[in-house]
């Protein structure tokens, strides 16, 4: 895992910092390429299923994290909540494979923001995801 690790750095991608759950799916990967942000995983022994492929729901977490992430990057809020969220499983992700993410805006009004992603695999598409994320109240505004 630490040569895909280093792989990554050598291709300008930084760690993302987390804590909770994600912290625990994670390392996720970031980087910005042509204004497009892109994620990776590593898809390690801790992410496989009973079959030995990468367990659906990392998929759907590394789905959902990183559309999220790119919601508030975009439209610069800093809280969001998932409200839907649809994941089309395509073909198995293989333990020691990179995970990749490319999220992309459909639409944003001023409360929702319509996300989709393709997970990728070197060129094979192992997942599809869209969601739909709420621009949460920032904490600073009450409620009326």
């Amino acid at each position: 895992m630490e040569a895909a690790a280093e792989k990554l750095r050598s291709l300008g991608w930084s760690s993302v910092d987390a804590s909770g759950f994600i912290a625990l799916v994670g390392p996720l990967w970031h980087r910005v390429v042509h204004d497009i942000h892109e994620y990776a995983l590593i898809a390690e022994d801790k992410h496989h299923n009973r079959r030995g492929v990468v367990q659906g729901g990392v998929l759907m977490t590394f789905a959902d994290r990183t559309c999220g992430m790119t919601a508030r990057f975009v439209s610069g809020k800093t809280s969001l909540a998932t409200v839907q969220f649809d994941t089309q499983f395509v073909d198995a992700a293989k333990i020691g494979e990179i995970l990749i993410s490319k999220p992309r805006v459909v639409r944003a009004t001023r409360s929702l923001i319509f996300m989709t992603t393709e997970l990728t695999a070197g060129e094979r598409c192992v997942a599809m995801a869209s969601g739909v994320f709420k621009i949460m109240n920032d904490g600073r505004e009450r409620a009326k």
